[in-house]
């Protein structure tokens, strides 16, 4: 396997630190190169269904919470971990695009939930998919076992800074 952008990095810093462990240093760019590949890719998909990443991922939430896919504005900003302004926006931009509903609570007078319409519905089952495919063609590099050491340590990971 040859070198990536990454091992010039760290071989410059070895050379010009030989005493210092940059290692770390290796891991976080890495995740950080693909993470903004990653992210590029899944903008470049879910445009294709007029969405973008943060309308994509509201529309995701609300699908995968099941019948009959809706959610307060509350529990969709915690699932996504954005604000609750980000939030506002996002639901606007899917309401006008017909996608999403705001209903009343019916458990809280002063509540609001938001619901797929219909069309939101086929929008983004479409769109998963083409999001799933995605995945799966930019992850093919790694067979099996190795997708499944890599997603069991990003994992341990993920949680030691989510506890």
């Amino acid at each position: 396997m040859n070198g990536d952008p990454v091992d010039v990095i760290l071989a410059q810093w070895q050379r010009e630190r030989p005493g210092l462990d940059v290692s770390p240093m290796g891991i976080m760019g890495r995740m950080g190169r693909l993470a903004k590949y990653l992210e590029r890719s899944i903008q470049e998909t879910v445009l294709d269904f007029g969405l973008n990443g943060g309308e994509f991922d509201v529309l995701a939430t609300l699908r995968r919470s099941g019948q009959p896919y809706q959610l307060s504005p509350t529990e969709l900003f915690n699932s996504l971990m954005v604000s609750s302004g980000t939030m506002t926006h996002r639901i606007d931009r899917l309401e006008q695009a017909g996608l999403v509903k705001r209903m009343d609570d019916p458990s809280d007078r002063r509540g609001t939930l938001i619901q797929l319409t219909s069309k939101g519905f086929n929008t983004i089952e479409q769109a998963v998919d083409a999001h799933v495919a995605n995945g799966h063609r930019l992850l093919m590099v790694l067979d099996e076992a190795e997708r499944e050491v890599l997603a069991q340590l990003l994992s341990k990971l993920l949680i030691s800074f989510e506890e």
